[in-house]
């Protein structure tokens, strides 16, 4: 479930989805079902597992740590500087892109782009 979840943009409703499918796998391993009516904690306490939602955002912010990483040559790094001028986008809500999706990480976990650079921590 986790492949490949550092290097996308997910908003709510996929954190939701994801962790609905965590739970539905977990409950499934413990021989329950949501007729059994057993709380979300008392299976993680059960199974000792963390949350989707973290391990995806300890994920990304791991990744962002490594393209921080790279000298500014490196073309993950001068793909991150590309600016689209002159696209015309369509109506409604821009799509949320990475770099937003690592800021608010950040932003959760109060902690700077320094932080994500040092492995010691």
């Amino acid at each position: 479930m986790l492949y490949g979840s550092e290097c996308r943009a997910v908003n709510c409703v996929h954190e939701q989805k994801m962790g609905v499918a965590e739970m539905r796998m977990l409950r499934w391993m413990c021989g329950h079902t949501r007729l059994d009516k057993i709380r979300n904690e008392s299976i993680r306490d059960k199974t000792g597992v963390a949350p989707i939602a973290e391990k995806m955002r300890e994920a990304r912010l791991r990744c962002f740590g490594h393209v921080q990483g790279r000298p500014l040559e490196a073309p993950v790094r001068r793909c991150e500087s590309l600016v689209t001028r002159h696209v015309k986008r369509g109506r409604g809500i821009p799509i949320k892109t990475w770099n937003e999706t690592v800021r608010r990480d950040m932003m959760y976990l109060d902690i700077s782009e320094i932080m994500t650079k040092d492995r010691t921590q």
